[in-house]
């Protein structure tokens, strides 16, 4: 009867739990969601995950492989056509990558916590790699979260988006 008795306070305590927990609505505003994840200060989350993208692929531009290196958490996975990569095999890759001009368009942002959030965005890029030069287009997420005063890329993931068919010869 005791057990019984437990089981039932527990059961109880659950339901009350469950139904006392602010739940999203069906359809969550943009509104809502801010509000639950707000950062710290007056500049949006996406604005700064962006700008910390940015900032990436900027350092990858300007040759600054120490600066690329402290945006990327030390556990992040990297995955590309070539599978994923540790921090350590991108830092070796990007050794011989020349990033001359980018664009990025299309900006997608879900937010994640108060410090974390994901970008998905289209980049156009040209430059050259391991001496071979190069124009491409890419869809790209990457996954950032803020340590202490500091942004980190967790994850990042980039395809490639598909060149058009060449036209077939005139017979």
């Amino acid at each position: 009867m005791k057990i019984t008795a437990v089981l039932m306070v527990l059961l109880a305590s659950t339901i009350f739990s469950a139904l006392s927990v602010e739940k999203p609505p069906t359809h969550a505003s943009p509104r809502y969601l801010e509000s639950r994840v707000a950062p710290a200060n007056d500049e949006s989350l996406e604005s700064q995950i962006v700008a910390k993208e940015r900032e990436g692929l900027d350092a990858l531009k300007n040759h600054d492989l120490e600066r690329f290196g402290a945006l990327t958490a030390d556990e992040a996975v990297l995955v590309d056509a070539q599978g994923p990569a540790s921090k350590a095999q991108v830092l070796k890759n990007v050794a011989g990558f020349n990033l001359t001009d980018y664009s990025i368009d299309a900006v997608k942002f879900v937010p994640i916590s108060a410090t974390a959030g994901l970008i998905s965005y289209k980049i156009t890029e040209k430059g050259s790699s391991h001496g071979k030069e190069f124009t491409a287009q890419a869809y790209v997420s990457s996954l950032w979260a803020q340590r202490g005063s500091n942004w980190v890329c967790l994850f990042s993931q980039e395809t490639g988006v598909p060149r058009p068919p060449a036209p077939a010869a005139a017979q």
